[in-house]
Order: structure tokens, then C-alpha cells, then sequence
């Protein structure tokens, strides 16, 4: 098809022409970053956690007071959790992954070092922590009955904390000893004695954002029987449709234990995961609505600019149909016409796309947008475009000749 006719006739409607590519430019610009930023929300969502979250459920709870025998009234919880029918494992621990508030230390692979290799997050880990969480030890071994200590004897005033082994996360590994086994290596991190990596576990969540995505796995596990008055994380692991049933029986039972505690949380880790995530499902759904809004908007722009260029067009249509023009060129030369603007437009969107994404960069440390999000949001663009003409297009080779020349 010859386009010339096509850019003189848009010559003469250079306005309405110059809004719809404008349009265009402004919805593939949004739009492709939109679709970055959703498709990060659902990345960051769908980050492995490690832990048997289908099993898993949490109790949380704060003592009334000083307790004095917190650390007998622990084990004595432990012993009444882990005989409740249904329930695998039980163990108390500092802190639980998706609770936004978490332990964290930093790590040197040298005693002296002025600055730190990383910064992790502690687990206090008790003999049934690996099988309460479901964490998948994929090197070394667990922990061994005398390697074991009590909190209180630990943070005694006079004795300097030591730890003497750790188990860490790959991820925490490969960050220590790039291309090399870590397995056995020591690092610096309570006190001034290295602690020995025992084991090696392939994924286990830090409990908040601090660090980063890249720290997101950056994990130490130290074997620290913890009472319940550190942190006040009581973990039990039940059969997926037993959840309920094993919170109420452990709530019965740890106020029966001890009736000067309150409970402050009792969820499932499903639950803790759902509402950790909840601003981003919100932020994600958000955007999704404001590239519907969109692309709507985008469309009926093009179908009323276009129906108003058909009635516009009459005589001319009718001139083109009467000197042999068929059907099909009509549809065709609406369509290539439509082509041609929201091309343009999707030039400039890529421009301002890549602009706008500089500007995220700057102020709001967002990645770089990945050049494949150009060409998919000049798709969709196009394809929107195409679907919208098509309708003003249909009309305007259904016109016929005698009734658009006399329309004159």
C-alpha cells in the first residue's frame, strides 16, 4: 500500500494526530515501567523461604513481670507443646521469619578486620529448630548435644559470649567463600572466637528487609536455647489441616503453664507470610489497575479518533470506493494509518521509559528497567491499537459508494 496519501491526509489533521501519539507515548512510557515494577512485587513475593510454611504455626508470648525461672518454665512449655496431639516438632526461638523485626550481626572473616564482610541475621536454634522450620541441610550436619548453651550462661556478666559452631545459609556462603566449600571454614562474629560453619542449610529467610535483596538469605543459625521471655517464639510443626486445631491446644497449654503471660500472636506462617507481603500485593494490584486505566483510556482515544475520521472522510471514502477501492483496502488503509501514529508514539514512549526509569533510579534506588520490557510494551501497544481501529475501520468499508458520494 501506498502510505503517501496516508501522510497527507494526517498532514491536514496534525492536532488530533499529535494527541493520539502523544497518548501512545505517555501509556508505553507508564506502562513499561509499570509492568517492571509489578513484575518485581510478584519476584520479591514469590521468594523461597526455606521453611515448611504449609506446617508450620506460631505462638507468641510476653511475660507479666520479671521471671525468674523463665528459663524452667521454657522447657517445661517445650515438653507440654511437643505432647499435643498432631504436633511433629516444637522449639522456642529468638525470632521468626516474615516478622519484620529481626536479630542481626555483623560478620568478619578476620579477627582485626576494621569493617565488616556482610551482616546477618541470628537464629537461636534449640535441638528441634532444623526439623520444627523443615530447613533442608544440604552440607555438613546438625548440631550435637554438647554443643548446646543456655542463654543465661552465655550473657552472664563476667563470661564472654562465645559461640564455637554455626550453621548459615548457602547464600551467606557463597557471599563468605565465593567458589570455595565452606564447609569447616570459621568466621567472626559474637566475641573474638572464630566460629566453626557445621553445617550448611539451602534456604532460610532473614524475618525483615534489613540489607536487601541481596541479603535477603543471609542467615546464621547458633546453637542458643532461648527462654521465652527472648523473643517469645514458641514454633510447632503439625499437619497442614491440624493448624487450628494445634493453636488453640497450645495456647490452652502455655496459659496452663503459667497464667502470668499473655499471648500476643498465634498464626500460622502461611498467615505471617500473607500479611508481610500485604503492601506489596496492594502496590502490585495498584499498578496493575492504573495500566488497565490505561490502556482504556489509550483506546477510546484511538476508536474516537478514528470514527471521527471515518465521518470526516466520507466523500473520500466513497471517491476511493467508486473508483474500484475494495473493502479490504479500506480496512487496510485505516489500520496502517493507525500503525504508523502509534509507532511514532511508542518511539517516544521508549525514550521517556527509559528516562523515567533513570529518574526511579535516582531518587528511589530502583534496578535499571530491563530492555525487554521495551519491546513487550510496544506489543501490547500496538496490538491495542490494532483491536481499536478496527471497529471505525469495519464501518468505513462498509460504507457504500453511492451513499458516501452523496453524503457530499
Amino acid at each position: 500500500m501506498d502510505i503517501r496519501p496516508i501522510f497527507s491526509a494526517l498532514r491536514r489533521h496534525k492536532t488530533a494526530a499529535a494527541l493520539i501519539v502523544i497518548e501512545i507515548a505517555l501509556s508505553c512510557a507508564i506502562i513499561c515501567n509499570a509492568l517492571f515494577l509489578i513484575n518485581g512485587r510478584i519476584e520479591r513475593m514469590d521468594r523461597v523461604s526455606g521453611l515448611a510454611e504449609n506446617e508450620v504455626v506460631r505462638v507468641q508470648l510476653a511475660g507479666i513481670g520479671r521471671d525468674d525461672n523463665a528459663e524452667a518454665l521454657t522447657k517445661a512449655d517445650l515438653a507440654s507443646l511437643r505432647s499435643i496431639p498432631g504436633v511433629k516438632f516444637a522449639s522456642a526461638t529468638n525470632q521468626v521469619a516474615f516478622n519484620n523485626s529481626s536479630w542481626n550481626s555483623g560478620v568478619r572473616l578476620q579477627q582485626d578486620q576494621t569493617h565488616q564482610n556482610l551482616n546477618a541475621t541470628v537464629y537461636m536454634a534449640d535441638d528441634q529448630f532444623i526439623d520444627t522450620l523443615g530447613l533442608n541441610l544440604i552440607a555438613g550436619r546438625n548440631f550435637s548435644s554438647d554443643e548446646y548453651q543456655e542463654w543465661e550462661a552465655i550473657n552472664k556478666p563476667d563470661t564472654p559470649a562465645s559461640i564455637p559452631v554455626a550453621i548459615i545459609t548457602r547464600s551467606m556462603a557463597q557471599a563468605l567463600y565465593p567458589d570455595q566449600d565452606a564447609l569447616g571454614k570459621t568466621f567472626y562474629s559474637w566475641g573474638n572466637e572464630p566460629i566453626k560453619i557445621v553445617g550448611i542449610v539451602d534456604h532460610l529467610v532473614r524475618p525483615s528487609d534489613q540489607g536487601g535483596p541481596t541479603a535477603y538469605e543471609y542467615s546464621m543459625i547458633f546453637p542458643i536455647r532461648v527462654h521465652y521471655n527472648i523473643g517469645g517464639h514458641y514454633l510447632l510443626r503439625t499437619e497442614p489441616g491440624r493448624r487450628a486445631e494445634v493453636l488453640k491446644a497450645a495456647e490452652d497449654v502455655l496459659l496452663k503453664n503459667s497464667p502470668n503471660r499473655i499471648v500476643l500472636e498465634k498464626e500460622t506462617l502461611e498467615e505471617m507470610r500473607q500479611n508481610f507481603y500485604r503492601q506489596d500485593r496492594s502496590m502490585a494490584w495498584l499498578l496493575v489497575a492504573v495500566c488497565v486505566a490505561l490502556l482504556i483510556v489509550t483506546a477510546l482515544g484511538i476508536v474516537g479518533l478514528a470514527s471521527f475520521w471515518v465521518q470526516q472522510r466520507s466523500k473520500q471514502i466513497g471517491v476511493r470506493r467508486a473508483l474500484g477501492a475494495t473493502r479490504s483496502q479500506i480496512l487496510r488503509y485505516f489500520q496502517t494509518e493507525n500503525f504508523l501514529l502509534a509507532s511514532l508514539g511508542i518511539v517516544i514512549g521508549m525514550a521517556l521509559a527509559y528516562g523515567i526509569n533513570q529518574m526511579l533510579m535516582g531518587k528511589y534506588e530502583l534496578a535499571r528497567l530491563p530492555l525487554y520490557y521495551l519491546p513487550v510494551g510496544a506489543v501490547l501497544l500496538w496490538l491495542l491499537g490494532q483491536i481499536s481501529v478496527l471497529g471505525p475501520a469495519l464501518r468505513a468499508a462498509s460504507v457504500p459508494p453511492a451513499v458516501a458520494t452523496r453524503s457530499a
